[in-house]
Parts: structure tokens; C-alpha cells; sequence
């Protein structure tokens, strides 16, 4: 519930921001209720012709000691598909909803953990047009930006 109500909330602010989330980087951002920490991708791959702001963030409400991780794609991804995020030698299934992804099982803490030990991220996702893409994140900075996140917010 939290996640969706989240999602609805940035859905309006993050497009304001984005010049917070740069590729290769891991920048903090702070606002009212939420704060966040996102990097855009330093490559995205895919025979796609258009796409949306592609980005990740992990999240956290109200000074909620939980953190999420929502991936954004820049397109609708085929719910009926699995987007799976592989850092370094492990992989992770993910769902996607609407234009996002979403940890399975909440596995959110397992997956930053591994983000801290990375480094480097590739998210694999279709979109509901059946596009394969690819998007490869720099993890370099993000324990940094992750500990900035659990402390200042």
C-alpha cells in the first residue's frame, strides 16, 4: 500500500527534480514527506523508438525506518512478464506495474545490501508493446547516498 500511495505522490514531483537524478551519479533529495536517493542509467539498450525518463530510486515516507526501491522505465512494462535486476553475479525478480518496478517478496533490504557490495546494475524489462530492454546503473556513490538517506532523512 505504501508503494503505491508513494509511487502516486513522486509520480507528481520526481519530473520536477530530475535534474537531481543524473546518469552515473547517486544524488539525495529531500522534500516534506518522503526523501529519496535515484540515478539515472549510464546505458539503455532496446529496440524501442520512444521512451519515457528511466530511473531508480530508493525511497523512504514519512522518516519510515523502510526503504523501497522503485525502478522506472520509461515505458508500461508487460505485467505478465518478470523485470529482473541482476547486480554483479546476483539476480533479483522484480514486477513491474504502470511504468515501474517493484521488488518481489519485499526483498528491498536484501537488494540494497547488494547494491552497497556492487558494482554495477543491469535491469532487464519488457514493455507492454513485448520490447526488450536493458538498462545498466553505476553503483559507485550509492552506499555513500544510501547512508546520507539513513542518516539526514
Amino acid at each position: 500500500m505504501n508503494k503505491i500511495l508513494f509511487f502516486l505522490i513522486i509520480s507528481l514531483f520526481v519530473p520536477l527534480s530530475l535534474n537531481a537524478v543524473e546518469a552515473g551519479k547517486w544524488n539525495f533529495v529531500v522534500e516534506n514527506d518522503y526523501c529519496y536517493i535515484g540515478s539515472a542509467p549510464i546505458k539503455e539498450e532496446g529496440d524501442y523508438t520512444q521512451r519515457g525518463d528511466t530511473y531508480i530510486l530508493v525511497y523512504r515516507i514519512n522518516k519510515n525506518p523502510e526503504k523501497h526501491i522503485q525502478i522506472t522505465a520509461g515505458y508500461y512494462y508487460d505485467e505478465n512478464k518478470k523485470v529482473i535486476v541482476d547486480i554483479d553475479k546476483l539476480s533479483y525478480e522484480f514486477y513491474g506495474k504502470d511504468d515501474s518496478a517493484w521488488s518481489k517478496n519485499n526483498n528491498d533490504e536484501k537488494i540494497i545490501f547488494a547494491m552497497k557490495k556492487g558494482m554495477k546494475m543491469e535491469v532487464q524489462g519488457y514493455s507492454s508493446r513485448g520490447t526488450l530492454t536493458t538498462d545498466t546503473y553505476s553503483l559507485k556513490g550509492f552506499t555513500s547516498a544510501f547512508n546520507k538517506l539513513s542518516k539526514d532523512c
